[in-house]
């Protein structure tokens, strides 16, 4: 597989694409336990991440586009999923900083390293019903298929995708206790963490990426 900065330029229109579609779900699941802004304000950033994207020069660097979407993001966006999803922009790039393209292997250690930013900047772990409990298992998944030919890899994609769900649904039943629906305790339980479900929809827009790009 070989992706490319214009790959990446795919999949930043198509999350932004997707999380346009489900801003008002987003900002619903938001709204009983956080500030019913989640959706409103990730499609905000998105939207200027393009804007940006567009007014910027022409390069190829992917950790260089990479950083300017996750720093506009940190800028743009309020509330706590701009500063965690920024992050996780900015901890890909640093690991593809200088690439003009990259193997799947690469794409599995920047969004490894997505996650680990993720965990810093929110300090928290899987169980406590934030979107690491979505992210988490899909990253897991693919890293046991790191170094698998392109095939067997766009599989493993879509089962991460898979899992990535599982983790989605498994916050419902989740007692919160990070960020600001952990203020509610038991009354977090049974609400679908906001931002899992925005991993969902990001890690498939980024399988519809992969599927878009012919073996060599």
């Amino acid at each position: 597989m070989h992706i490319t900065v214009e790959h990446i330029t795919w999949f930043l229109h198509d999350a932004a694409a997707i999380i346009k579609e489900h801003r008002d779900e987003l900002t619903q699941l938001d709204s009983p336990i956080g500030d019913a802004d989640h959706g409103i304000n990730l499609d905000r950033g998105l939207s200027s991440v393009l804007n940006k994207l567009a007014l910027a020069e022409e390069s190829d660097d992917i950790g260089a586009l990479l950083k300017t979407a996750g720093m506009t993001l940190i800028s743009t966006v309020g509330g706590a999923s701009g500063p965690l999803y920024g992050t996780a922009f900015i901890r890909a790039a640093g690991v593809l900083r200088d690439k003009q393209h990259i193997a799947q292997h690469e794409l599995v250690d920047a969004l490894a390293a997505a996650l680990e930013g993720i965990k810093a900047r929110g300090k928290a772990q899987a169980g406590e019903k934030t979107m690491i409990d979505a992210i988490e298992p899909g990253i897991g998944v693919l890293q046991e298929a790191r170094d698998a030919d392109d095939g067997v890899f766009l599989e493993a994609f879509r089962q991460a995708v898979a899992a990535v769900e599982e983790g989605m649904n498994a916050t419902t039943p989740m007692l919160a206790t990070k960020g600001r629906a952990s203020y509610l305790g038991e009354r977090s339980i049974g609400h679908q963490d906001p931002g899992a479900t925005s991993a969902w929809y990001l890690a498939q827009a980024l399988l519809h990426l992969l599927e878009r790009i012919p073996s060599p």
